[in-house]
């Protein structure tokens, strides 16, 4: 891939806040909704050899994990959405967004998740213990950690209207989260990142970030995180109607399900089906979980998976 161009720095910020000015307008003021199509590797890129990814470290392997054996500096606190968090430069300068409370663990198991099947996440680490200055003692629970300086932010990207609506790949996105149980399809939740060269695939990636609704009983207002009873309380699939499918699901943004067929299904839960199960141990471990309660999610979602994979024999065309 030929190399991207590299620019002063102040020159670098004006072009990205000009990308995401331009970013914006065109996502908003495309005729019919609809904007331009982006390269499709901005989204998703073809996994490879997914049984040889890294599941317990993520797409920053071992070389990018946070260094828990010196103090990190807390320079903002975030006191919006369902989980508050903390702005910290670790001592080697590199800044982080640390989230703590039900979504910590889970934000870490499903960002893994869609990094293993080819979808663009950012790096993230799930630290138990850690210490800090400039927060009082509250900034040592543990947390989901962000790396928030291997990137830029160029802006939001919606799930309706975006770039790829229509795409087998779109599709795909949304069923990953559903078997992961996420029910907070936001706007707010997507970001469009611009990395630097020497990170893997495109300049430019559109990103599912906040994805830590997931893990639980989908539902809105009712819908819970974290929550093994709630999560096998739910499958994947009610029924296959006049070639869509209708998926066990109760939450707000049911007009993004609506034209998902079985072939899109089975391609997504395909893809989830590659991982092994050692992998799948190695996604729950990286978050700290009891090893009973791990098993308990493992089960659940090879099980919604096999829901997915049935569609590939048509065995549950429908009522």
């Amino acid at each position: 891939m030929a190399a991207r161009a590299r620019f002063p720095h102040g020159m670098l910020a004006a072009l990205l806040i000009a990308l995401a000015m331009a970013s914006v307008s065109a996502l908003q003021s495309s005729p019919n909704g609809q904007p331009p199509r982006a390269p499709l590797e901005q989204l998703w890129v073809d996994p490879g050899d997914i049984a040889a990814r890294d599941a317990f470290h993520g797409i920053g392997g071992a070389k990018h994990l946070p260094d828990t054996s010196r103090e990190f500096v807390v320079e903002g606190f975030d006191t919006t959405g369902y989980s508050k968090g903390f702005d910290v430069r670790d001592a080697a300068g590199r800044k982080w967004d640390v989230k703590i409370g039900h979504e910590a663990q889970v934000e870490v198991v499903a960002s893994r998740v869609l990094w293993l099947i080819g979808y663009h996440q950012p790096i993230v680490y799930f630290v138990p213990e850690w210490r800090a200055k400039g927060a009082g003692t509250e900034p040592t629970t543990s947390g989901r950690f962000r790396l928030e300086s291997c990137h830029d932010t160029e802006g939001d990207w919606p799930w309706k209207g975006n770039p790829f609506t229509g795409t087998r790949e779109f599709k795909g996105l949304l069923v990953a989260n559903l078997v992961l149980g996420n029910w907070d399809f936001k706007t707010s939740n997507n970001r469009i990142y611009s990395v630097p060269d020497e990170a893997p695939g495109p300049g430019r990636w559109f990103v599912v970030q906040d994805i830590g609704a997931s893990l639980g009983r989908a539902g809105w207002l009712s819908g819970s995180r974290n929550d093994i009873e709630g999560f096998e309380s739910r499958n994947l699939i009610k029924e296959v109607k006049d070639g869509v499918v209708r998926f066990d699901f109760s939450a707000r943004h049911n007009d993004l399900l609506a034209d998902i067929t079985p072939a899109d299904v089975a391609w997504a839960c395909g893809l989830l089906d590659r991982i092994t199960d050692r992998q799948w141990a190695d996604v729950f471990r990286g978050a700290t979980y009891d090893p009973e309660v791990a098993a308990r999610f493992r089960t659940k979602l090879k099980s919604k998976i096999a829901e997915g994979l049935a569609l590939q024999a048509g065995t549950r065309e429908g009522r």
